[in-house]
């Protein structure tokens, strides 16, 4: 395990609110792997609640790190998603908060429900003028070499998919959600089958927006129709983990029947109160981002909260 070491002296926040102090912060180490990311979800509220303070310590923590890329776990984009390419919400957003030069990297999203409430397409053309953001389909896959200049070095195949059109209810509701009927989901489950059934990559991550498996008043049938289609497709070809958003907080679970780690990644700007329940391993009101990273046989990954602490850590090794 390699860990490097930062202080933060008075840190100024740039554009903060007159209420938001230059924050001080001492000493801290994080894991630095070969491979490392910056992970965030339910982040778009034009820079209010906590969204512009995350942005700057995602900043913080990519200078120190120089990440290969963000993964934006959906609901970038609240309430009613982008209409075009040229949405001011893409700037109040996305654009304007996430400036530090370490964040110019690739970034890697997928559709929320709040997405779903717009022009979803937009969301995928918008890859065509932004040099940043990258979403090629509305659920697409990518593997990444853990070293760009070893090219047998151990990889990791991410799985990026769609899950508003995976669920009943954004069906049922085609007035507030018409572009979830262009997706038919039994493709899509095939499509995420076969994908995870022809890697070969040492490290299976899947990246969606709603949970299989939370403590939370939102509604159940959300996740029973969720593991329905995809928990015995996971267990059968050993995903590592699964990462998610939707319901504003982070809560790391493990069910005790496989080894997947299911994450709620936190959310990036408003927080709710966490629930917990027998399969929790963590849970946590805070607001804040993650970091992903990777060696050979280790993955890392850390809770970053919106104090900048590195507030939970889980580990897994193969």
């Amino acid at each position: 395990m390699k860990r490097i070491c930062f202080a933060l002296f008075a840190v100024a926040l740039a554009a903060c609110t007159a209420t938001q102090q230059p924050v001080k912060k001492a000493a801290e180490a994080t894991y630095d792997g070969e491979l490392n990311i910056l992970m965030l979800s339910d982040a778009g509220r034009n820079g209010s609640y906590d969204q512009r303070l995350i942005g700057e310590w995602m900043g913080v923590y990519a200078d120190v790190l120089g990440p290969e890329f963000v993964i934006s776990c959906g609901d970038l984009f609240h309430y009613q998603g982008i209409q075009s390419t040229s949405d001011p919400l893409l700037w109040s957003n996305f654009e304007s908060i996430y400036t530090h030069g370490e964040l110019q990297c690739p970034w890697y999203g997928v559709l929320g429900n709040h997405e779903y409430r717009g022009n979803t397409q937009a969301m995928m053309d918008y890859t065509q003028v932004s040099r940043r953001w990258n979403m090629p389909d509305r659920y697409y896959t990518l593997s990444v070499p853990l070293d760009d200049d070893e090219p047998d070095s151990e990889r990791v195949r991410f799985v990026f998919i769609d899950t508003a059109p995976l669920i009943d209810k954004y069906r049922r509701d085609s007035l507030q959600y018409p572009d979830v009927q262009l997706v038919d989901p039994e493709e899509e489950v095939r499509w995420i089958d076969s994908v995870l059934g022809a890697s070969t990559e040492q490290w299976k991550i899947v990246v969606g927006h709603h949970p299989l498996y939370t403590y939370d008043k939102k509604d159940d049938a959300e996740q029973e129709e969720m593991r329905a289609r995809l928990e015995e497709i996971f267990r059968r070809h050993a995903v590592d983990a699964y990462f998610c958003g939707h319901i504003h907080t982070f809560q790391h679970i493990r069910t005790g029947r496989d080894s997947i780690d299911y994450v709620v990644n936190t959310s990036a700007s408003l927080q709710r109160a966490p629930q917990r329940g027998p399969l929790t391993q963590y849970a946590s009101e805070n607001t804040g981002f993650g970091l992903l990273s990777f060696d050979p046989g280790v993955m890392h990954y850390t809770l970053v909260n919106s104090r900048g602490e590195l507030e939970y850590e889980i580990e897994r090794r193969k």
